[in-house]
């Protein structure tokens, strides 16, 4: 199985959109997909994707009561199904994941065990089976550090950069640099950086050069696309859904940034040496138009 988390110190710089449309994706060329999104905000990816009804239910199972040893029934229940993606749905809960999780480890400890606050995620896939289950894991934690991301990366220990062009997307790229290598210095664990997606992309001359400055494989360079993730953000769907049900014409500008999505997954793909059993041309949005590439 091939995990990865998609992070940004940035926010709105279209992380979790960057997260649903990758994993679309990887489904639609045969891969079996788990997303597992940690953002304890409103607008996170259970909500992109229609998937959060259960997010203020006190009594619902969740990924927290797992995570801290007292589930209300088995990790499959939890699944949800958007798009032909599997998807554990974001609850309230995980607001005070930090906090159940400090509780857990000062009671392992008051008894002289160990406790890892940041493995909690990794056991609990572990456990269900996730990675003889799925071919992709990805996660999709808040742009802030903590346990969410602690967690996504100990579990994935691989990394997706959604950056935006700018000074201030060089700078959130140095600083996760440096995050990524204490984190690993610390746990002991190696934490590679599969590619940076910039988006936003005008062309300015600045963008121009900060694209040179990247440190890392730049699969694909997405434009601005605010109406379309607007409107995904709208209807509660991936641009994919989008552009075949909710557009009225087709635009080619929206269609290559789907080929763009397909194109980043194949990347992604490639850096952990998965094979696509069906990938579909990229952007073909249509039955029509799915004709398996060589």
């Amino acid at each position: 199985m091939l995990a990865y988390t998609v992070y940004s110190e940035a926010g709105g710089v279209g992380k979790t959109s960057l997260a649903a449309n990758a994993a679309v994706a990887h489904q639609r060329a045969g891969l079996d997909v788990l997303v597992v999104p940690l953002d304890p905000q409103d607008g996170d990816l259970s909500r992109l994707l229609g998937v959060d009804t259960d997010r203020a239910d006190g009594s619902a199972d969740s990924l927290v009561r797992h995570m801290v040893g007292s589930p209300r029934g088995p990790f499959e229940d939890l699944v949800e199904t958007a798009e032909g993606i599997d998807i554990i749905p974001e609850h309230n809960s995980l607001s005070d994941l930090t906090q159940h999780l400090d509780r857990e480890q000062q009671k392992a400890e008051d008894f002289g065990d160990a406790y890892n606050v940041h493995a909690q995620l990794r056991r609990v896939l572990g456990e269900a089976s996730v990675p003889d289950t799925y071919d992709i894991l990805v996660c999709d934690p808040p742009a802030t550090e903590g346990s969410h991301l602690y967690n996504a990366i100990y579990a994935t220990r691989n990394l997706l950069l959604p950056i935006e062009p700018s000074a201030k997307g060089q700078a959130a790229v140095e600083g996760l640099e440096d995050l990524a290598t204490n984190f690993a210095d610390q746990l002991n664990i190696d934490i590679g950086v599969l590619g940076a997606v910039p988006i936003g992309f005008k062309g300015t001359r600045d963008q121009e050069q900060m694209l040179d400055t990247i440190p890392y494989e730049v699969p694909e360079v997405i434009g601005d696309r605010t109406s379309l993730m607007e409107g995904c953000w709208r209807q509660q769907c991936s641009a994919f859904e989008y552009v075949q049900t909710h557009r009225n014409r087709r635009r080619d500008y929206e269609v290559e940034t789907l080929a763009q999505f397909d194109r980043i997954a194949r990347f992604i793909e490639a850096q952990g040496g998965v094979e696509a059993p069906n990938p579909p041309e990229p952007g073909a949005v249509d039955e029509d138009e799915q004709e398996v590439t060589a």
